[in-house]
This record gives C-alpha cells, sequence and structure tokens, in this order.
C-alpha cells in the first residue's frame, strides 16, 4: 500500500498527471463522509507507489476551498494505508518580501473559517489533540530540503490565516489579520491539517504565493482577470512558473517521504485515550464511538 499521499491544490487540475510518474489506476472511494476526490495511483520514477489527489478539480477549479469534502478525502487517504500527507496551497501575501512566485513551508495557521466540519470526533469525547507542532517535523525538513536542492526561493517558516472563502479577504479583514501576526491568506489548510492529525498521519504544506492581498500593495480594479487586477503581469508570470514546478518538487518530496521512519508526535497523537482504554486499534470506530 502506498504510504504518502500529495494533495495538488490551486492548478493541479493544469498539470499532466504523467508528469508526476506513471498513473496506474484511478478511484474515488466511497466514505461515511460522501465520495472522496479521485485518488491516483502513482509510480514514481524510482519504483515505489504513491498517490496523488486533486483538491479543486480535474479539468479545473470546478470546488472552492468551503466545499472541499474534506473528511472524505482524509477518511479515504486513512483506508488506503496512507501514514503521510504532503500538500500545497495558493495563498495570498501579507508581506512585502513574500512575493508572488515565492515557495513557503508554512508552520501555523490561524483558523477564521466559520462552517466547515472540522473533526472526525463528534462523538465519545474524543478530539483533545495537541496542535504543536501543527505540520509534521518530517514533512517540512523534505519540502525545504528539496526545494533549497532546486535553488528555488523559499522561506522555511510562516503564520498561514484561512478565511472561509470563496470571497476574498477586505482590506480591514487584512489589516487584521496582520495585527495577529499572519503572513499568508488562503482558504484550504484548514480543516484539512486537523483532520489528518485526529487520525495520527503526518502532514505538512508549501505554498506558493499567487498575490499580494488587498491593501499590501495598491492595485486598480481590472475586469475580467484573475483576481481582478491584484496580480501584475509580471508576477503572473512568476506564479505560472512555480505551479509548473511542482511535478519535480512532487518527485523529490515523495522520494524523501517514502523511507521517512515517522520518528515524530505524529503517529502517537492519540495515545492518551488508547492508555484511558477509550480507542483500540481500530481506527474507524474512533469515529463513531457513542
Amino acid at each position: 500500500m502506498a504510504k504518502v499521499l500529495v494533495i495538488g491544490g490551486s492548478g493541479a487540475y493544469t498539470l499532466d498527471k504523467g508528469r508526476f510518474g506513471k498513473v496506474l489506476e484511478v478511484k474515488r472511494l466511497d466514505t461515511p463522509y460522501g465520495l472522496s476526490n479521485p485518488v491516483y495511483k502513482i509510480k514514481h520514477p524510482d519504483g515505489f507507489e504513491y498517490l496523488f489527489l486533486s483538491r479543486h478539480g480535474e479539468k479545473d477549479y470546478d470546488t472552492t476551498a468551503p466545499f472541499v469534502n474534506y473528511r472524505a478525502n482524509i477518511y479515504a487517504a486513512k483506508e488506503l494505508g496512507v501514514e503521510t500527507i504532503v500538500s500545497w496551497t495558493g495563498p495570498g501575501s501579507l508581506k512585502s518580501d513574500f512575493r508572488p512566485g515565492n515557495f513557503v513551508v508554512i508552520d501555523d495557521v490561524i483558523d477564521f473559517t466559520r462552517q466547515r466540519r472540522g473533526t472526525f470526533f463528534e462523538n465519545g469525547g474524543l478530539g483533545f489533540v495537541r496542535q504543536s507542532p501543527l505540520f509534521c517535523p518530517g514533512v517540512r525538513k523534505a519540502l525545504i530540503e528539496s526545494l533549497k536542492e532546486m535553488k528555488e526561493t523559499y522561506h522555511n517558516r510562516g503564520t498561514y490565516v484561512c478565511t472561509e472563502g470563496p470571497r476574498l479577504e477586505t482590506r480591514a479583514e487584512i489589516e487584521m489579520f496582520k495585527r495577529l501576526g499572519a503572513e499568508l491568506v488562503g482558504m484550504t489548510v484548514v480543516p484539512e491539517v486537523f483532520l489528518a492529525r485526529e487520525l495520527e498521519m503526518c502532514y505538512g504544506t508549501i505554498c506558493y504565493v499567487t498575490n499580494y492581498a488587498e491593501g499590501i500593495v495598491e492595485s486598480s480594479f481590472k475586469e475580467g482577470v484573475l483576481f481582478e487586477g491584484m496580480l501584475r503581469e509580471n508576477e503572473k508570470e512568476r506564479v505560472e512558473r512555480a505551479v509548473s514546478l511542482f511535478p519535480e518538487i512532487v518527485l523529490r518530496v515523495t522520494e524523501k517521504l517514502n523511507s521517512y521512519d515517522r520518528n515524530c508526535s505524529c503517529p502517537r497523537l492519540m495515545e492518551r485515550y488508547r492508555r484511558k482504554g477509550k480507542i483500540g486499534d481500530n481506527w474507524k470506530e474512533w469515529l463513531f464511538r457513542l
């Protein structure tokens, strides 16, 4: 069984899956939370297998962030034997030196979502899971090493505020987020990371900066273009280049994570409940305790 799942974010639907390796099969899983997105089994050029899922759609941005079925996707990953998830996402920048086209390996999150089902543990008194470190140190290390090998411009930390969407944020909201210490603003990391941690999977994410958030730099309204003028033409070229690099990033990162020995706290996040006798080895029973 494949141990690593890659969740492709914005732009994943534009990339030929063949660039990630040989596609062996694709299927959607029927879960207690509905159908998962299509999951691709891919053979890496080095011979091992890993999984790939496009978060927003197969041919275009068909499902906006608030309406992604995060629980079905993470449940499906666990069902398929996944131990480690690496994802990407395309947020806006709240800092002038986090430039469009740059990569950021974020290390923390502020949750401003409102209506998403953010836990598997609706029953049974479970769910008090520690969130520091939020992102698996092993996954972050693999991402940083890969970007360093590729000699790409990257930042090795950053705080990401996750908003509900799908609308973009107001200027006043961005100012508030800056005062709270956020450096990037996006819509997809939550609840994905929290759900993965509840099922004791390692999770890490890499951001590629898509634009400056509202009010960070002045931009006039332009009808009919992406973000209505918040992304300049030269910045658009850098963003498109960043997306085009994801197949190489994924191949490097999955190679490192395929042999990751998980000497982190992620596989033991529910240990307190085991020791109390509230849960056993069957993770599915954790989700439907009464």
